[in-house]
């Protein structure tokens, strides 16, 4: 069924309506605003909508030009270039 077991959520989140994409990405934002680390938001954020392309069309929907500028300004190490490739 699946070559990886890793891949389970990826392959799942494949199957979901745009709609269903855009309530749980806002959750994921909702989550952020209370605390969740901004690395699990860049992840999930990225295997939700499938590509950071739309990754990043989706935070730039959710987040305000405040909160990406800041978490970007906040990122180290190897999370900053992910950071910066979804909120710039």
């Amino acid at each position: 069924m699946l070559d990886n077991s890793n891949d389970l959520g990826a392959q799942l989140f494949k199957t979901w309506t745009e709609q269903q994409r855009c309530e749980e990405i806002e959750k994921l934002v909702q989550g952020y605003r209370n605390g969740v680390p901004l690395g699990i938001l860049c992840k999930m954020t990225e295997t939700i909508a499938g590509s950071r392309k739309a990754a990043k069309k989706y935070l730039k929907k959710y987040l305000t030009d405040a909160e990406r500028t800041a978490a970007v300004s906040s990122a180290t190490g190897g999370l900053a270039p992910l950071v910066k490739a979804l909120l710039k």
